[in-house]
């Protein structure tokens, strides 16, 4: 079986860019599937995957939140954490505008708007880290020293099983 070509999307030129060593991670996208399937494909623990989420505070402001994949966000306490009122995900279409990615496929780099970029702090302590690549199906593994590095995210503490 020959081995499938890395996709070249944004987030990877922007990894190339920034001179960040990553490794790739194609397996099969099932949709719905989210971060269980991924992991499970990859054989890596889930709390290692970690998932792009785009949504919005009360006046539409797009923004990202990067969180451990066997995890979810508590809005409530995040837009307390970035003293707004509210933050709600975003619609599947608003988050392609916002992002340039499909849902499913949606990478923190090499987006097509800047967004203010927010990641559960305990992201930072890993090893390993597996984000998405830019497309569904494909996640590349990093350091997350490079991740903090190359988007300077605010680190915050919203994760609740």
């Amino acid at each position: 079986m020959a081995k499938e070509k890395t996709p070249v999307t944004a987030a990877i030129r922007q990894l190339r860019a920034e001179k960040v060593a990553f490794i790739d991670h194609l397996y099969a996208y099932q949709e719905k599937g989210g971060t269980a399937v991924s992991s499970h494909e990859l054989g890596v623990d889930e709390h290692a995957v970690i998932k792009t989420l785009v949504m919005e505070d009360e006046s539409r402001s797009p923004l990202i939140v990067l969180m451990h994949g066997d995890l979810q966000v508590s809005t409530k306490e995040l837009a307390r954490v970035i003293g707004v009122k509210q933050v709600s995900p975003c619609t599947a279409d608003v988050a392609q505008k916002q992002s340039g990615y499909q849902v499913g496929g949606t990478s923190p780099f090499g987006t097509r708007n800047r967004m203010r970029v927010y990641m559960e702090e305990s992201i930072a302590t890993l090893t390993r880290i597996y984000i998405n690549g830019g497309k569904r199906g494909y996640l590349v593994e990093m350091s997350p020293a490079d991740l903090v590095r190359v988007l300077k995210p605010h680190l915050v503490k919203v994760g609740i099983r």
